[in-house]
């Protein structure tokens, strides 16, 4: 048995550490979503009430913060991926500045996005009250991330080689980005649009100007929970929220995972 050193012991207690650190209030959170009553404890019992609770109160709610998720996740694929690679293409002046142009919409606060956008489009019929005035804003938001994490994944593999190798064997533009450049850039994407649902699930300054009564998303819902209703409601909405959206971000890491190919090859008869 390998021998470990006393620092090794150190660094995983710390690790450990800092891991309960993080994990364990938010497990203690989404336990008292079961608890009959929170302020004394599971010796009060364990129950579905407040889940269920949540789950009648609260599921048009809940439905819309994927619904805007999966949307936003959509339109940042559509729209990052073709400007990563452009970006990609064309380093220079223009470029580096458009991409710190990019990143501004992260750098300004939620709410000053929010104004803005009330002050430029509010007017605009229907819109206001519409949840995709809350999707621009949500894009704005995200759709720097996805540009990064594509674009660095395009800048490491040597675009500008493999596609001219396929040029060389007359692949079309079509082809070459289809079947050369997205497969290449998987991990970017999926990287991309972990970062993109989660954040857009969550976000919550941005959401608070541009939602109106009829168009309320989780985290404003779960605000309103912990402010006006009992600890096990907030806590119950919680842990619905995690039984939404993590199933969801593991099969995305799963899909991330590259291919394992095989190691046996048939053999020519």
């Amino acid at each position: 048995m390998r021998h470990r050193s006393p620092l090794f012991h150190v660094q995983l207690a710390f690790t450990l550490a800092v891991c309960a650190f993080l994990i364990v209030p938010v497990l203690l959170s989404m336990l008292a979503g079961f608890t009959v009553n929170y302020q004394q404890g599971i010796s009060s019992g364990l129950t579905l009430r407040w889940v269920l609770a949540v789950w009648v109160g609260y599921r048009d709610t809940l439905l819309l913060s994927l619904g805007l998720a999966l949307a936003c996740l959509v339109a940042t694929l559509l729209l990052g991926v073709p400007a990563a690679y452009v970006l990609a293409k064309r380093q220079n002046r223009l470029t580096r500045f458009v991409e710190e142009l990019l990143v501004m919409p992260v750098a300004i606060p939620g709410l000053a996005t929010a104004l803005a956008l009330i002050v430029t489009y509010g007017g605009v019929g229907g819109f206001r009250t519409s949840w995709l005035f809350i999707l621009v804003g949500h894009v704005l938001f995200t759709l720097p991330f996805m540009v990064r994490s594509v674009l660095a994944v395009m800048l490491a593999i040597d675009l500008k080689t493999l596609e001219e190798g396929a040029a060389s064997l007359g692949a079309g533009f079509r082809q070459r980005f289809f079947d050369i450049v997205l497969p290449n850039c998987r991990s970017g994407i999926v990287a991309g649009s972990l970062m993109v649902l989660t954040l857009s699930v969550g976000e919550f300054n941005m959401t608070w100007l541009l939602h109106t009564p009829l168009n309320k998303t989780l985290p404003v819902g779960l605000a309103d929970a912990y402010a006006s209703l009992r600890f096990e409601i907030g806590s119950a909405y919680t842990l619905v929220f995690f039984v939404m959206i993590v199933p969801l971000l593991l099969a995305m890491q799963r899909a991330a995972r590259p291919r394992r190919e095989s190691s046996e090859f048939r053999k020519d008869k």
